[in-house]
């Protein structure tokens, strides 16, 4: 039986001493298989395959064996497929390009997807986050003249002062912290309100909705520049046996558009009441609703396929630290936020999620945890 563990060991010798041995190609040729990933995982163990008589059950001889101590790394190398960029650059672009011939295939049909899908009504929506307080952004006209903000200045894309409250102390903190961690169980109460909106509009209930309609979806959670998550989605009406079944007649995008309004003007949850204080969350809004159909990625115009799928697969690979330049791995003690190379308001929001995780009534939320994605 394979005999494999992971393993944190001292670093690789050194690469001199390695050239020394004449081990260097060998490790090379190691390393090429990992595809460019900068943290590999170690495996140390040993495996062994037998040669396994199929009429008697007799275990014979030895076809290959495997041990990591062999191997010129000293260690069974793989791959840490990592989806996070800030982590590790090569898989992460793997994860992407998986992530963007997914999504393409859910919209024009292959890998084993019908093509038909591509006639189906689809929409590419946007739901953004309330508001928490007014913060530092950068508008711009219709003639994409970029307007002065808030504070009075012409804001560059690059300004750090972007997504950063106008007035820190009035800037609600609290609610920004516990709207990230109930932004996906909104999402959920969206997900079945939209059902009961697309069935009421067809003249069905819900449960004889299945019989005629299902809807699919594919979601990506951004963090604006504030640290608040807001998602991109896809959402697409089939036929009841999914992508491979053709939609009714009275599936359109029109109809589509209009219950997902309706859904997310209906869609709340229930927060935590802390110190009197009780919490809602509901989505912002500044809904987006656009058909896909065949055009250009830009404002105003139609969505393709494929820019919808590029746009999903590229914020598959973020989190908030490409937003707030927040951390991008669990903080084990709460000292070790002021050392770090953050931005105030980050600061800020780390700290606020440490503080609430430390409350009984809302362990369930694992806020300490999660603290580093705000």
């Amino acid at each position: 039986d394979p005999i494999i563990t992971r393993t944190t060991p001292p670093p690789l010798p050194e690469l001199g001493s390695l050239a020394a041995l004449g081990t260097m190609p060998a490790l090379l040729r190691q390393l090429s298989s990992l595809g460019g990933c900068t943290h590999p995982i170690r495996l140390d163990g040993h495996r062994t395959e037998h040669h396994l008589n199929q009429d008697t059950g007799e275990i014979g001889r030895i076809l290959r064996h495997l041990d990591s101590t062999e191997l010129p790394a000293g260690h069974l190398l793989v791959r840490c497929n990592n989806r996070r960029i800030t982590r590790c650059a090569a898989c992460a672009e793997t994860y992407r390009r998986d992530t963007f011939h997914l999504i393409t295939a859910g919209l024009r049909g292959g890998k084993g997807t019908s093509e038909g899908v591509a006639t189906h009504p689809r929409v590419f929506a946007t739901f953004t986050a309330p508001s928490f307080g007014p913060v530092h952004n950068r508008l711009t006209g219709p003639a994409g003249t970029v307007r002065r903000c808030r504070c009075g200045i012409r804001h560059d894309e690059e300004d750090d002062a972007l997504g950063t409250p106008l007035v820190p102390d009035r800037y609600d903190y609290e609610s920004a912290v516990l709207w990230n961690a109930h932004a996906g169980l909104l999402w959920r109460r969206f997900s079945i309100y939209l059902r009961r909106e697309v069935a009421k509009r067809a003249g069905l209930s819900q449960r004889a909705l299945r019989n005629h309609a299902r809807l699919s979806f594919a979601k990506v959670a951004e963090y604006q520049k504030r640290g608040a998550v807001h998602f991109h989605a896809v959402i697409r009406i089939d036929g009841p046996d999914g992508g491979d079944s053709p939609p009714p007649a009275w599936a359109t995008v029109e109809l589509l558009t209009d219950a997902i309004s309706e859904a997310t003007s209906k869609a709340q949850v229930a927060g935590p009441v802390i110190d009197g204080r009780a919490h809602a969350f509901a989505f912002g809004g500044q809904l987006d609703v656009r058909p896909i159909r065949g055009a250009d990625f830009n404002g105003g115009q139609e969505l393709t396929d494929r820019a919808v799928a590029a746009y999903i697969a590229k914020y598959a690979t973020k989190g908030a630290e490409t937003a707030t330049g927040a951390l991008d791995r669990p903080i084990r003690l709460i000292a070790e936020v002021a050392h770090l190379d953050i931005s105030e308001h980050a600061r800020r929001l780390v700290r606020t999620a440490w503080a609430l995780g430390a409350r009984k009534a809302l362990e369930h939320l694992r806020l300490r945890a999660w603290a580093h994605m705000l």
